[in-house]
């Protein structure tokens, strides 16, 4: 009895050998700006919230071609992952077309600072610009392009739906690309809500089945990505629509949410941007917040900079965890630049 006590209590492996694999099993995630800043791994939730526009979904597009690229092709360094990506689109309004112009240029681009190949060289006359704009390896682009697993969803059933097969979906493609996802992304994930609330009930499809509410919406979102993420580790990443309002001072945001209905369970948090006055209502419910890992605040900068004047600027803050720190940043077909 003692020795099998003995042998339960006694390590199996070193600190070494765990923190080896660990860090195998789930490695830090290298990802392109402005998501570099805090090292991130599989397990963990993003949530990248801002206005409508503020490039939510161009952010989840470099990072998605930063992943499915390879990091080598045919002598040329691209930098890339070689990962499938699965990307679940709830707003509906993904283009595809403009993932397969970013993933070309992005190809181009690669090829013009390579050496001793001969696609895209860059020429300084029109003619010679437009052939380097139009040729690019199409062997490597539709390799990619097989990386880059699409779902699109138009109710909360139908994702209901998608979350609970999607581990036989995970383990198909694992078996056909030899490798697992590595990044699950989820553009708007409050699409539904306010369909979802003003609805009294969410049909289930089935008379035998329970009607869906807001709240347990939510919650087998959650449950569901957790299983998912116990069996196949992935970075999940998220966007979410917010208004921001600065015509309301934090007090009185506060006092207005503090209204809202306790049937609803809503967290009436108000989250404070840390260089701004501007606030943000927070209305997905808390068991999403608390699934939530990591979260950014990303909106359209107020301030002009003479040598951007033809490209937006967008200023990206952390807020959990909280960075003293708001970064001004600009994308463009090449990618997701610093600039400040």
């Amino acid at each position: 009895m003692a020795s099998s006590a003995r042998e339960w209590i006694e390590a199996d492996e070193t600190a070494k050998q765990f923190l080896t694999r660990v860090f195998s099993e789930r490695p830090f995630l290298p990802l392109p700006p402005p998501l570099h800043r805090i090292p991130l791994r599989p397990g963990n939730v993003v949530e990248i919230v801002g206005p409508s526009p503020s490039s939510k979904t161009r952010i989840l597009m470099q990072a998605a071609i930063n992943c499915i690229l390879p990091k080598e092709w045919k002598g040329v360094n691209y930098g890339g992952l070689e990962r499938l990506v699965m990307f679940i689109d709830l707003d509906c309004r993904f283009d595809v077309l403009s993932l397969s112009q970013l993933l070309k240029q992005r190809i181009i681009r690669a090829n013009g600072n390579g050496v001793g190949h001969k696609l895209n060289k860059v020429d300084d006359s029109p003619n010679g610009s437009k052939d380097a704009h139009t040729k690019y390896d199409k062997e490597l682009f539709a390799v990619s392009m097989r990386r880059f697993l699409y779902i699109r969803c138009y109710d909360s059933f139908e994702f209901l739906t998608t979350l609970k097969t999607l581990h036989f979906q995970l383990q198909k493609e694992k078996e056909a690309h030899g490798s697992g996802v590595y990044l699950l992304m989820i553009d708007s994930i409050g699409a539904f809500y306010w369909m979802d609330r003003a609805s009294p009930s969410i049909p289930s499809g089935s008379n035998n089945r329970r009607s869906l509410s807001l709240q347990s919406v939510s919650d087998i979102v959650v449950q569901e990505i957790q299983k998912i993420l116990l069996v196949h580790p992935m970075l999940v990443l998220t966007t979410k629509a917010a208004s921001l309002q600065d015509k309301f001072t934090s007090r009185e945001v506060i006092r207005s949410t503090g209204q809202l209905s306790v049937e609803s369970n809503l967290d009436s948090r108000t989250i404070r941007s840390s260089t701004n006055a501007q606030l943000y209502r927070e209305y997905m419910p808390s068991v999403w917040q608390s699934f939530v890992s990591h979260r950014i605040l990303v909106r359209p900068s107020a301030d002009d900079d003479s040598k951007y004047q033809k490209q937006p600027i967008y200023l990206l803050e952390w807020l959990l965890p909280p960075l003293k720190l708001s970064e001004k940043f600009i994308i463009n077909d090449d990618g997701t630049y610093i600039v400040s």
